[in-house]
């Protein structure tokens, strides 16, 4: 058996040293986010939301996290989004549509919790209003949203009133 042998130069170990130490350092400095994911994550109807997604919202750049159709924004995050959460059945909790979009919004204290409405599988965004505006958020995130179909709409006090009588 002949085995051919191809000179390897220090010049080329020495890059390849370079290229790797650099890897390591730009790995270092932007961890990847631990997010659970949701219980539907894996639905293929995700898929094209997620590779929608914007690179950044406001001033928070999209970073990598350890779980399939979930993503976040900022360092330390900002935004955390996850695909597949359970869809939100009729509630009294405020809802508003931003770019044709309707979102169910919880508010905590201090994180908030906002969920697509009337869109299988939903959608859910964690984020803290004093450090990112909500509106942006939801602007930034309505067209990759609106890749899932509404099948169902927000309906408001003012569409009960306006409804004719015995409906």
């Amino acid at each position: 058996m002949l085995l051919l042998r191809t000179p390897v130069s220090v010049r080329s170990l020495g890059t390849l040293a370079t290229a790797a130490a650099a890897a390591l350092i730009l790995t270092g400095c932007s961890p990847v986010v631990d997010v659970a994911p949701a219980k539907d994550a894996a639905n293929a109807a995700c898929a094209p939301m997620m590779v929608a997604l914007p690179d950044t919202i406001a001033d928070a750049g999209l970073r990598k996290t350890n779980s399939q159709a979930t993503a976040a924004w900022g360092d330390p995050s900002k935004v955390i989004l996850r695909c597949g959460v359970n869809v939100p059945g009729p509630t009294t909790d405020r809802c508003v549509t931003v770019n044709g979009i309707d979102w169910v919004i919880k508010e905590g204290d201090p994180v908030w919790t906002l969920t697509t409405f009337g869109r299988e599988p939903a959608t859910e965004i964690l984020m803290d209003p004093n450090q990112i505006s909500s509106a942006t958020v939801l602007a930034e995130l309505a067209a990759p949203a609106g890749k899932i179909k509404a099948t169902r709409h927000c309906v408001g006090q003012e569409d009960l009133q306006n409804l004719p009588a015995g409906k």
